[in-house]
């Protein structure tokens, strides 16, 4: 039976509506952000409580110090003249059918609001099984019933979790990949700048205890790649692929995302294209050659000298990165990728010792844009001939310091913004992590399907996250009382309504949930089947 908190004495269809707690009810379990259910007659309206005030029948109630004087006489006021009021905001409500539909009215005075039952919960948010891909990614306060993501429509369109520094992006990051992951939703790439999602990875908190990576996890569909290979090898694994880039595949729109890192002016970019439209492919190697000759280069180019040795300048910080190569690349790292990626099997791309942002920023646009460009020649053969063509899988790209690609200044100009404005036009979409969304694009945010929101504190910050949400006040005063650890907003195009959760624990029981859920998994009947599919 359904536990009654209280009815409804007022409220409107923009603002939410106001309940008066009943008598019985203890207030301290009725926390912002709690899920409950008005029963309005016709309809059910699943509803967020979003604020709670103290008021009393009278003004002179409210200033009698009775309350403090006498514990008798305090519970006589607070049964009959002292009351709790609760505002609350209905997200979705249901017919007599349980159909699913947009708020469009509100319940009646005096409609009973309760507790939202196990049932109810799992009709909207939907339940794991061996049928479909839902994902469960947590349970709402003060509730055991599981809430789950449509993991299909996530990976349709980018999506971010976001929250400041130690508040566990990275923590609910490596659930949502191991759900895509052993779901086959979609095929991940993740640029890993921390090596924390490909192997074990220390845990936060007072235990500190190791966790499971991807690769731990899921070992067949996997691949670690790896740009300090020694470190990898270090933590007990040797990398499938170790990663050397050459300077012949860097081009003028993988330095535009080194501008600001690299304090590059425009003009230098400038001289860059003049250089581009000569040597073509050649062209940083030659730039990079002609230390002692750059004023002869410029005058050949019809470049201005500063502009050149500028450009010089900033650029020579790339000869000393240990990953970069001066030889041609004939058998491209790239196509190594793009080679696993066909195969169903997901990258984590772990960076080691190479953690500048100079090293993050260059590796994630170079790999990024190659493949972006194959995918757009995959799903352009698709679409010519569904007949023959087989459709391309899903790919998520996972970024972390995402603001760095994707503020506003870069966003127009580079492969980051590009996939986020394009949705799933051509099967690819990101994963964006974050702590400081206020500098990301608005644009972009407004492009972002699902969004995972830890706590944050920055008014910017917040502002920023619920940008194009439905009634974001109420979601505003929801999500400043989020503690700093395991709980989550969870919103958008993936989840039935907004929601504030305490995320799944990502444990020994997890993992034994992930080995029997993980669907197809490739059974191999010899070693020669073995060796054909990993080369």
């Amino acid at each position: 039976m359904r536990k009654k908190l209280g009815h409804i004495i007022g409220g409107s269809l923009t603002d939410g509506l106001m309940m008066r707690l009943t008598s019985t009810a203890s207030i301290e379990n009725a926390k912002a952000g709690r899920f409950v259910c008005i029963d309005g007659g016709v309809y059910r309206f699943f509803s967020l409580i979003s604020n709670i005030a103290l008021d009393s029948v009278g003004d002179g109630f409210a200033k009698t110090n009775l309350a403090t004087e006498d514990t008798f006489a305090a519970q006589i006021l607070r049964k009959n003249n002292f009351f709790a009021t609760l505002f609350v905001k209905p997200l979705i409500m249901l017919d007599a059918q349980n159909n699913l539909m947009p708020v469009k009215t509100i319940p009646p005075h005096c409609a009973p609001v309760y507790e939202a039952h196990d049932s109810e919960i799992a009709l909207i948010f939907g339940e794991e099984s061996p049928d479909n891909n839902f994902f469960k990614i947590g349970t709402p306060l003060d509730m055991q019933t599981p809430v789950c993501l449509d993991l299909d429509k996530l990976t349709e369109r980018s999506n971010a979790v976001f929250g400041k520094t130690g508040t566990g992006k990275t923590f609910v990051t490596r659930l949502l990949l191991a759900g895509i992951t052993g779901s086959k939703a979609a095929v991940n790439l993740v640029f890993d700048m921390h090596s924390e999602y490909g192997l074990q990875a220390r845990q936060e908190g007072k235990n500190k205890k190791f966790v499971k990576g991807l690769k731990t996890l899921f070992p067949s569909q996997v691949a670690i790649f790896s740009l300090d290979a020694a470190s990898t090898r270090r933590r007990g694994c040797s990398p499938d692929q170790e990663v050397i880039i050459g300077f012949d595949e860097i081009t003028i729109d993988d330095i535009m995302l080194l501008s600001e890192e690299l304090s590059l002016h425009s003009t230098a970019l400038e001289a860059a294209y003049l250089l581009h439209a000569r040597f073509k492919k050649n062209w940083l190697s030659i730039l990079l050659q002609n230390d002692s000759s750059i004023k002869e280069l410029s005058s050949d180019l019809g470049a201005h000298p500063e502009s050149m040795a500028a450009l010089l300048r900033k650029l020579k910080r790339l000869e000393f990165l240990p990953f970069l190569s001066q030889e041609k690349t004939e058998n491209s790292i790239i196509k190594k990728m793009l080679s696993y990626l066909d195969r169903g099997i997901s990258i984590v791309l772990e960076f080691g010792h190479q953690t500048s942002i100079l090293s993050y920023l260059l590796v994630t646009g170079v790999i990024t844009r190659n493949i972006h460009q194959h995918y757009v020649k995959k799903t352009e053969q698709f679409l010519s001939d569904p007949a023959s063509q087989s459709e391309p899988q899903k790919l998520m790209i996972t970024i972390e310091e995402a603001h760095k690609f994707l503020n506003p200044q870069a966003a127009k100009q580079t492969i980051f913004g590009t996939i986020a404005r394009e949705m799933r036009k051509y099967y690819v979409s990101l994963l964006i992590v974050d702590q400081r969304p206020s500098s990301i694009d608005n644009e972009v945010l407004s492009q972002v399907g699902t969004k995972i929101i830890a706590q944050l504190n920055d008014e910017r910050d917040i502002q920023a996250v619920l940008t194009g949400a439905p009634d974001s006040a109420s979601l505003k005063s929801v999500l400043s009382t989020l503690d700093s650890k395991q709980q989550i907003l969870a919103l958008g195009h993936a989840i039935t309504m907004p929601i504030v959760l305490k995320t799944r624990t990502y444990d020994e029981i997890f993992y034994k949930e992930m080995a029997s859920a993980t669907k197809n998994q490739p059974e191999f009947s010899s070693t020669k089947e073995i060796i054909d599919t990993l080369f």
